[in-house]
């Protein structure tokens, strides 16, 4: 691979820059491949994950490097949610949360840039069922491809939006901590995508940066003082990240946080022109692909006198309460139901945790929302048609008949074929791969009807 020789200029007094190692990892072309295990679904798997042949992130509680890369395409586990495929550099997001914020209260999070979904679901396993985390992406078809990897993840505590970062001034001082993994020049992807090779440009670079300081500007009046801010981004460019951390200190009221980075691992701190702390990973010096992240806090007692507030807008939507009988149908089909507090809004029944207030609903007014909590299913003539999220969320009654199915079968489950099931059983059914669900059939008369969702079923033929 010839690296732009623009980048290697622009990087020799970078710190912890190695030119000539940095050049010999991009011409090695090393593939490497891991996963983040889903705490949730590892509790509800019928047997241990082999993981003999993987070896551990060093700073991740759930992440794993894989000895090749399988298909996981063809890996119902995969599409049951019990893992994420995330590159291990990514996964130090859990180190900066852990070392910025107590995990153990409740919290409300925003992921900025989710899409595709592995920062959410790295974020929503560390949080309490009690917090709510908002999975956010502009992209119109980057936030179906988050809502679906985010309903695989099973989480109740979970809203999915697809708003411009402006549209959260509606909701001031409302999170405790935002993420933005903001879009950049890619040169940290390198590796992975050699197409951002002839992609990438000096110009390029200012034009990311200058992208980044409005995407800043525009969201961060919707955290709280105090609260947390977490940036990164898969870029070696000093504009797009040191330069980033000093902007930020020189126009907003935010003191940076050092962390403890494990140097051991490869790490590199920097310190930015005006102090600010920032870590390096290169993939000469980690296993793993580039990235830079940074830790800042929003000073108590400042106001942001810089930044424009939008006036929070009435709520646009009607929510309406259930009736006796329809809770009644809930207690049916979930495992828990008095554990969770119910929205419906068209025939549509929402399960979200007993936590949420008046706030938490605002925001689902305010903003143009993808999925919020578990939807368990749709009221229809008196009776529940329960949906394919509540179906993945671990929260179906052991009282609704469920069918464990082999590799085989689970695969033809998954391209949505026709399923020849033996059981006796009629009316709705889980279908299960050891032990996590992959979603409904209906066993009628002399059939069974998939009900796999029709735009995730697996389309390549052979593995």
């Amino acid at each position: 691979m010839q690296l732009p020789s623009a980048l290697i200029s622009s990087l020799l007094k970078a710190p912890g820059f190695d030119a000539p190692t940095f050049e010999a990892a991009h011409a090695a072309e090393e593939k490497i491949t891991s996963i983040r295990f889903n705490p949730a679904k590892l509790q509800q798997l019928s047997e241990s994950p082999v993981t003999d042949t993987m070896q551990p992130v060093p700073w991740s509680s759930g992440g794993y490097y894989l000895a090749s890369r399988p298909s996981f395409t063809f890996d119902p586990l995969f599409h049951a949610g019990l893992y994420y495929v995330q590159e291990a550099s990514g996964m130090f997001l859990e180190q900066a949360l852990r070392q910025s914020v107590d995990l153990l209260t409740p919290l409300k999070v925003l992921d900025l840039c989710a899409a595709p979904g592995g920062k959410s679901t790295l974020i929503q396993s560390l949080l309490t069922k009690e917090s709510l985390l908002v999975s956010n992406d502009v992209i119109r078809s980057r936030a179906a491809i988050l809502e679906e990897n985010m309903i695989k993840w099973g989480a109740a505590n979970v809203v999915v939006t697809n708003n411009d970062p402006r549209d959260f001034q509606k909701l001031p001082g409302f999170f405790d901590v935002i993420v933005i993994d903001a879009p950049c020049s890619g040169s940290g992807l390198f590796r992975r995508d050699p197409y951002l090779v002839k992609e990438w440009s000096l110009a390029n670079v200012e034009l990311c940066c200058q992208r980044q300081q409005r995407i800043l500007a525009d969201v961060l009046p919707a955290l709280r003082e105090g609260g947390i801010l977490i940036y990164s981004t898969c870029s070696y460019s000093a504009e797009e990240n040191e330069d980033i951390v000093d902007w930020l200190m020189q126009e907003l009221p935010v003191e940076s946080m050092a962390l403890q980075y494990l140097p051991a691992h490869g790490m590199v701190e920097t310190v930015s022109a005006k102090g600010g702390y920032g870590y390096r990973f290169y993939p000469d010096k980690v296993k793993g692909e580039g990235l830079f992240i940074t830790v800042l806090r929003l000073l108590p007692g400042k106001a942001m006198d810089t930044i424009h507030r939008t006036a929070v807008q009435p709520p646009s939507h009607k929510f309406e309460k259930i009736v006796a009988e329809e809770l009644a149908l809930l207690r049916h089909w979930l495992t828990d139901a008095g554990s969770y507090q119910y929205i419906k809004f068209k025939n549509e029944i929402l399960a979200v945790p007993l936590s949420w207030g008046a706030s938490e609903k605002e925001l689902l007014s305010l903003m143009y929302v993808k999925k919020a909590g578990i939807k368990t299913g749709e009221m229809m003539s008196g009776a529940l048609v329960p949906d394919h999220q509540l179906a993945v969320s671990g929260l179906v009654s052991t009282h609704i008949p469920s069918i464990e199915l082999d590799e085989e079968d689970a695969v033809r489950y998954l391209k949505k074929e026709t399923m020849q099931l033996n059981t006796q059983a009629k009316g709705w059914m889980l279908v299960k791969y050891k032990g996590l669900a992959l979603g409904w059939v209906k066993a009628l008369q002399n059939r069974v009807n998939n009900y796999y969702p029709k735009e995730w079923r697996i389309l390549k033929k052979e593995r």
